[in-house]
């Protein structure tokens, strides 16, 4: 009986340490990095990307966000310490964003179809953006970095034994 109760708690753990996808973000997407994206022609393919914002762009109708894509982890958002970043891309969605609140660095995922591509010019570089019309502008959370310093307790407690 204690046997039972035992793998039923592992089963349950396990269960729960499992991430997954915010409602907004979940569902069938095509596994493709914006990079992979710019060397084809994949209009129409749904594709759920994530990264960081380098620039919002208000237009009349929709705003347009200009990302440096990153890998997204179990839960879908942008991995923190990745050095993989996955190319650039533009995410369109209709309504207006304020870039007070979408500034720069921020963190976004989105969900939609690619809708084309736009040639833009980075320095000197022609850089071809693929264009994904969103169907979910996902914003997270600012992560704050906490530093936890540890003191010994005193003499005589302290590494003698």
């Amino acid at each position: 009986m204690k046997i039972r109760l035992t793998l039923l708690a592992l089963a349950l753990a396990g269960l729960a340490g499992c991430a997954t996808y915010p409602a907004p973000l979940q569902g069938g997407y095509t596994e493709m990095t914006a990079h992979q994206a710019s060397s084809g022609d994949h209009t129409g393919l749904p594709v759920r990307w994530g990264g960081r914002i380098i620039a919002v762009e208000p237009g009349e109708n929709r705003t347009c966000f200009q990302m440096l894509g990153i890998q997204l982890d179990g839960t879908g958002r942008p991995v923190r310490s990745s050095d993989r970043y996955d190319g650039r891309f533009l995410a369109c969605r209709d309504g207006f964003y304020d870039p007070a609140i979408f500034q720069a660095g921020r963190e976004v995922t989105f969900t939609g179809r690619i809708d084309g591509y736009e040639d833009r010019e980075i320095g000197e570089y022609e850089y071809r953006l693929p264009r994904m019309a969103a169907d979910v502008v996902y914003l997270w959370g600012i992560r704050e970095r906490v530093d936890v310093i540890e003191r010994p307790a005193p003499w005589p407690w302290w590494g003698w034994w």
